[in-house]
């Protein structure tokens, strides 16, 4: 019966056009949790979105780790079912149920068909507050997990995204994996794991979204199915965080033929009333695929990379921008010397009328073909939320990017972009790369 769901996702997408201006309401129910909401009765079937604040960055520093352990764990037998007998529940029901852990969030996606919807809600609410936590799923799940961990201990792009993280967020949670060393993760006990599920699963860090066929009393009446029984506090969140990292190029020596490079500094946040032009600035710069500087001058031009690109980091504690590339060992240090050629005319001579108006072409066209199906828009509609946008955002969003003016995208240009505090991570072994070596 759970062959119906991909099959329903084609018919909702040629259901739904690939539009912005979606009506959206704001649902509360009778127990006092809030959610956005956007009906859609062509099909019968639901898109439930929920999401906690707070993710991995809660790990106690001795249980690093848990918090993505306990993820992996919420479906492996919950509410008096082990994990097989959760599986097949699901499938008779025909209900997706996705569980994923990221720095800042812990995720929930569900999928059902609108005859299901409460003993589906019975099944996520089986999972957040009952999960059974026995000792075969969790050395099952273990395994995985120090699997993934090795694995990742041999891949030049993870530990360029490691040596980052310590450089630039230190003994902050931003500055260790989520995932925990493998270390951390033998020493997790099914203490720490509970522990860990009563730090992130509570009413006060919730955001929820609901898109397809349920009606708003429908949708208060499953959000509480769902969410009632949940504490209504976790654990507090971590402290804000400065983007730290020393300017200049440190090397980890890897035996590998191509090199790894991640490049950041300080970034902005995503409340700042100049974020739309760094957006568009970014955009320009590294974000546009292969019209962008970086992939004109590094990739077209010299042949040094098969791509390159940058991005604005807008977590809860911190903001950075971003970038990553690969090239071989031999060519990284005229690789970092373009990019850095480039980052400082961006700041000193910022874009031209005809690269803002490509951008503004490229962000403006490509925003409405985000809203292509319940599943994605529920996932839009939340990330909204805990972004702090109100419910006319995608209404205005296109407006916004296109009243950047050039003045104000060179303004943010000068202060957005600081060659001056660039700093590249190398994982590889680069030749004539003046560095420091880690």
């Amino acid at each position: 019966m759970n062959r119906l769901i991909p099959a329903l996702f084609v018919l909702l997408i040629l259901a739904l056009p690939a539009r912005a201006e979606v009506d959206i309401q704001e649902v509360t129910s009778p127990g006092g949790l809030t959610a956005w909401l956007v009906e859609e009765h062509s099909i019968p079937f639901v898109a439930l979105e929920i999401r906690f604040r707070g993710g991995a960055s809660l790990d106690d520093p001795e249980a690093q780790g848990a918090t993505y352990l306990m993820s992996g764990l919420l479906e492996e037998g919950a509410g008096g079912m082990n994990a097989r007998e959760f599986t097949e529940a699901k499938e008779n029901l025909a209900t997706s149920i996705d569980f994923d852990i990221y720095g800042d969030t812990l995720t929930v996606s569900s999928r059902f068909l609108t005859e299901n919807r409460e003993a589906s809600g019975d099944l996520v609410a089986a999972a957040l507050s009952d999960p059974a936590f026995d000792d075969a799923a969790i050395e099952r799940v273990r395994g995985q997990v120090l699997a993934s961990l090795r694995a990742r201990a041999t891949d030049p792009q993870d530990i360029a995204r490691d040596v980052m993280a310590r450089a630039a967020y230190g003994d902050h949670p931003y500055g260790r994996y989520i995932g925990g060393t493998e270390d951390s993760v033998t020493a997790l006990t099914r203490d720490d794991i509970v522990t860990a599920w009563q730090n992130a699963i509570a009413r006060d860090r919730v955001y929820i979204a609901a898109v397809g066929d349920i009606t708003p009393d429908q949708l208060g009446a499953l959000m509480d199915r769902v969410l009632g029984d949940l504490p209504e506090t976790g654990k507090a969140f971590p402290p804000e965080v400065e983007f730290a990292a020393a300017p200049g190029v440190s090397v980890t020596a890897f035996d590998t033929p191509q090199s790894v490079a991640r490049l950041g500094q300080p970034g902005m946040e995503i409340s700042n009333p100049d974020f739309f032009a760094a957006y568009i600035l970014n955009t320009i710069m590294g974000g546009s695929g292969f019209e962008s500087r970086l992939m004109q001058e590094v990739r077209e031009k010299r042949g040094l990379t098969y791509g390159i690109g940058s991005f604005l980091v807008d977590s809860d504690y911190t903001e950075a921008l971003m970038g990553s590339f690969s090239t071989m060992n031999a060519r990284m240090s005229e690789a970092v010397a373009v990019v850095q050629e480039e980052w400082r005319r961006m700041a000193e001579e910022g874009v031209t009328e005809d690269e803002l108006a490509a951008a503004k072409l490229y962000l403006t066209g490509a925003y409405p073909l985000r809203f292509d199906g319940n599943s994605r828009i529920a996932e839009l509609l939340v990330g909204m939320q805990m972004d702090g946008y109100d419910r006319d955002y995608p209404k205005t969003r296109n407006d916004r990017v296109n009243a950047v003016t050039l003045e104000e995208a060179n303004r943010v240009a000068a202060e957005l972009f600081q060659p001056e505090n660039l700093r590249f991570v190398v994982v590889g072994q680069p030749d004539g790369l003046d560095a420091t070596t880690e």
